[in-house]
């Protein structure tokens, strides 16, 4: 059978292994097996959330609320927006496809850095979108700026945090960055992890609203997978002027969003106290995974996220390593796909961490 030669170039992503297949694979009991690959929040979700859910169940057999009324009005004073600035998709992806679909087509060009979140490549290759790449590992704003004036991409990615590295870009500099880009080009800033970035430096911090009042061609992407803990129910969502979110929603299906997925958003909202532990803890931990680095001679890169990338010497082979600790039922994350001999490992609970930092003793001597 014949496809759409497109597809021909396009590479499956690559999703952290589930801890069933650890489980299938390995003949590892199912409680021995910690998961330190996805960036998912070790401390689950808010018990806010967890009653919501178990409230509403029965309201599965019907459709859910496709104008996502309450769920827009709690996000919106959130983020101190307007209901009508906001977009909600099964995921930041469902809004990234959207954007790229909205704005792209094979004669412009996309632009985003040399190592950043694979789905944006993905779903531009679906369309037969070229993308142009930076050289560099972190995002260089200079660089940034001297392909977008050679190469006038339909869209810019920035990734800040970014996954996979942890990295982040100044706000001022970012902010300085888009007033320089023309309002026909459409610059897609990704803060999926800027709940972790806030607490860390806020020099670093991101603020949707300002984006929106003061940049008419911005999209902010947010997400309720890391910080909020609701990785399994796939909700995140897109902050732009009426302009674009009135593009989007001409391609968005309807019913995108399940009913328990809204009704676990709207429930994580009201527990601020929750995400902020469980973000004070993880940069608790992060220091230990920091000071290993540091005693076994691994290069890490400063994260503003929930994971750590650990860059290995050429001494070290990040399949092996990777491989040997799936074996004994830690999964991590190998960064080999994305040509890069580096580990990225979510940063767990203490005992999570002690377990994964005992394995990793063992196979470095």
């Amino acid at each position: 059978m014949q496809f759409n030669s497109v597809l021909d170039s396009i590479n499956v992503y690559e999703a952290g292994k589930p801890i069933e297949l650890v489980v299938r694979e390995f003949g590892i009991e199912p409680d021995k097996i910690i998961k330190l690959a996805s960036n998912e929040n070790p401390y689950g979700c808010s018990s806010k959330v967890s009653e919501a859910i178990n409230k509403h169940s029965s309201e599965v057999y019907l459709y859910p609320d496709d104008s996502m009324y309450a769920l827009k009005s709690s996000l919106g004073k959130h983020l101190g927006i307007n209901k009508k600035e906001l977009i909600i998709g099964a995921g930041s992806d469902q809004v990234i496809e959207m954007a790229i679909r909205a704005k792209s087509d094979s004669s412009q060009p996309i632009l985003m850095n040399s190592i950043t979140f694979a789905m944006y490549s993905i779903y531009a290759a679906q369309l037969g979108v070229e993308v142009i790449r930076t050289a560099t590992r972190e995002h260089d704003l200079d660089e940034f700026y001297a392909l977008y004036t050679e190469k006038k991409p339909s869209i810019i990615f920035l990734c800040t945090p970014n996954n996979p590295t942890g990295d982040a870009i100044k706000a001022d500099k970012l902010l300085e960055f888009i007033d320089k880009i023309d309002r026909n080009t459409l610059v897609v800033v990704d803060g999926a992890y800027m709940e972790y970035a806030v607490e860390k430096d806020e020099d670093f911090a991101i603020n949707a609203n300002e984006l929106v009042k003061n940049f008419e061609h911005v999209l902010y992407l947010g997400t309720f997978s890391k910080a909020y803990g609701l990785g399994g129910m796939r909700i995140g969502y897109g902050v732009a002027q009426d302009e674009i979110i009135e593009a989007l929603y001409k391609l968005r299906p309807p019913f995108n969003v399940t009913t328990l997925s809204l009704v676990a958003a709207t429930a994580a909202l009201k527990d601020g106290e929750f995400v902020e532990k469980s973000i004070s803890k993880n940069f608790e931990q992060m220091k230990l995974f920091e000071e290993f680095a540091k005693d076994y001679g691994l290069e890490y890169i400063e994260s503003f996220t929930n994971f750590i990338t650990w860059v290995l010497p050429q001494t070290m082979n990040s399949t092996e390593i990777s491989d040997t600790l799936l074996k004994d039922g830690i999964i991590i994350r190998n960064l080999a796909s994305y040509s890069m001999n580096a580990l990225r490992i979510t940063i767990g609970t203490t005992k999570q961490n002690q377990k994964f930092f005992k394995h990793m003793k063992k196979i470095l001597g």
